[in-house]
């Protein structure tokens, strides 16, 4: 971790007080000097799942099991409402789990099978009706209006693209970002972040990452219903001899008592075992986020 000297003691105030929207730009100046790797990072796992295709007009993605494709196909209406309570990660929009505080996205992308167009769309159990186009360009509006926000968009999970729609997703993200593309560099600071006027760092789960210098390879992240505290494991097997869960918001809303007791127990910063990024499901109706970036507040109190 950078050594920084702080100024004023003062600053060791309560970081869930921070306008969530504009979280990272009201940091104490402490902050700024410490890598982005050594921040407690909020994140949102399987982001652009509130726009799933629900009018049945989307296939079961081809991740899922035969025997789900086949129910899918002779059984639809009765697979259907199943598929979409388990499918369903996050019901607020992009705009809003920025809004929210959320500053690394889990983007899984996919070409939908027998399109002839060459869009690309978000999937988990069915595809989206949103294109990926139409979403970074939302993210892109977002950050003109939070010129000091940085996020972190995780690209992985492809299903279906050929090379040809590999550089053809990196053409939509450069020209929707620009020069907000942060580059491959040691240097990864939010001072260095603001004086360069970069804003996206943009992770790729794919070979193709090598042989690009705006991409970095896949950062990897703590996905808050998985994780592997004792705790909330205890709590799952708890609630399992409840009887099964109507659908996932249940059991994650369920658990987020739990969960957000071991998350306050983590600490941010450079050892094996600190905390960087940790994403959840529907993190815009929890205190996840602000418990997440007060978890920073630790730093400062080391630093001073």
């Amino acid at each position: 971790m950078s050594s920084v000297v702080v100024s004023e003691v003062n600053e060791l105030t309560d970081l869930t007080d921070l306008p969530m929207d504009s979280w990272m730009a009201h940091l104490p100046c402490a902050l700024w000097d410490i890598p982005l790797c050594n921040l407690a990072i909020p994140g949102s796992h399987n982001a652009i799942t509130y726009c799933l295709d629900m009018n049945d007009r989307s296939p079961v993605d081809l991740t899922q099991p035969d025997m789900l494709q086949k129910l899918d196909k002779y059984m639809k209406p009765l697979i259907r409402p199943f598929v979409y309570k388990w499918a369903v990660t996050q019901e607020s929009t992009i705009k809003q789990q920025l809004d929210c505080g959320v500053r690394y996205c889990d983007l899984r992308i996919a070409h939908r099978p027998n399109d002839s167009s060459t869009d690309l769309y978000f999937y988990h159990g069915v595809y989206t009706t949103v294109t990926v186009e139409t979403v970074l360009m939302e993210i892109g509006e977002w950050l003109d209006a939070h010129p000091r926000e940085v996020v972190i968009l995780s690209f992985s999970h492809f299903l279906g693209l050929s090379p040809e729609l590999h550089m053809l997703l990196l053409t939509t993200i450069r020209n929707v970002f620009t020069s907000k593309l942060c580059p491959k560099t040691d240097a990864v600071t939010l001072r260095n972040l603001w004086a360069l006027g970069y804003q996206v760092i943009v992770s790729y789960e794919h070979h193709i990452v090598n042989y690009h210098s705006d991409l970095w390879p896949h950062i990897p992240y703590w996905w808050a219903n998985k994780c592997k505290a004792e705790a909330l494991i205890e709590e799952f097997e708890h609630r399992k001899q409840h009887g099964r869960p109507e659908s996932l918001k249940d059991l994650v809303m369920s658990t987020y008592p739990t969960l957000l007791s071991w998350v306050r127990e983590q600490t941010p910063g450079s050892r094996v075992s600190s905390l960087n990024i940790i994403a959840g499901d529907f993190i815009t109706e929890s205190q996840f986020v602000p418990t997440v970036v007060a978890l920073n507040e630790k730093l400062l109190k080391w630093s001073s």
